[in-house]
């Protein structure tokens, strides 16, 4: 492990049953990063409801996404982090980021290649409900409404918010995957993956879980190793 200040992410297929894939690598996270037992941690949450991986009075933040088939934990020492993955799939981008998007970035979508429209929201919008999960607000709470920077460019903080950084650490295959981390200064990111759990693994029966909402009537409805800089 680095030691610099590292957001960890760790990917695995999630097959829904038990044991819990999340879990499995939440404690995988936590040895690894306080150098103890799994049998040792404690999966709990801080004082602002988010989770965390602790034994004794050391902690590990921590934070965890899904979509079909796959699970992602990312773990940091030096503070709050979030994570979110989603798979690229047929979407009616513009008509979601019409309903949830500011305007400045529905009209930065709309000026996008179509060809490129549905990656793009998607880069969008993993990196509000990353930087949601990092402030343990949630995307409607801290990160819907709130700017984020264009993908593609330079990694970069949030506008505004001097203390989240947002980014896109490449995973490959038909994934998108975004990081935030609070931090004021440059943090590393690293993401694994484990022998026979890799992302491009085909995915499991298992039903879709997203955190993208898919406009039904008007509501909500849920449907259904690399190294960066962050």
């Amino acid at each position: 492990m680095s030691g610099r200040d590292t957001v960890y992410v760790w990917v695995g297929r999630d097959t829904g049953g038990q044991p819990d894939a999340a879990g499995g690598l939440l404690r995988r996270a936590g040895a690894l990063l306080l150098g103890r037992a799994e049998t040792e941690l404690v999966l709990t949450h801080d004082r602002d409801g988010r989770p965390t991986v602790r034994v004794d009075e050391v902690e590990v933040a921590v934070s965890v996404s899904r979509t079909a088939g796959l699970v992602a934990v990312a773990a940091r020492r030096a503070g709050a982090v979030g994570v979110d993955v989603e798979r690229i799939r047929a979407l009616p981008a513009l008509a979601l980021a019409r309903r949830w998007f500011p305007p400045a970035e529905l009209a930065w979508l709309a000026d996008r290649p179509e060809a490129a429209r549905v990656v793009d929201f998607l880069r969008l919008w993993t990196a509000k409900e990353s930087v949601g999960k990092a402030l343990g607000l949630g995307l409607r709470g801290g990160g819907l409404r709130r700017p984020m920077p264009p993908p593609g460019l330079p990694v970069r903080p949030v506008p505004g918010a001097e203390t989240l950084r947002v980014g896109h650490p490449p995973l490959g295959g038909d994934l998108v995957l975004a990081v935030a981390a609070q931090a004021s200064a440059q943090v590393d990111v690293a993401v694994v993956q484990w022998p026979g759990h890799e992302a491009t693994a085909e995915r499991s029966a298992s039903v879709e879980r997203t955190s993208l909402p898919v406009v039904v009537r008007g509501n909500w409805s849920s449907r259904c190793s690399t190294r960066g800089r962050l």
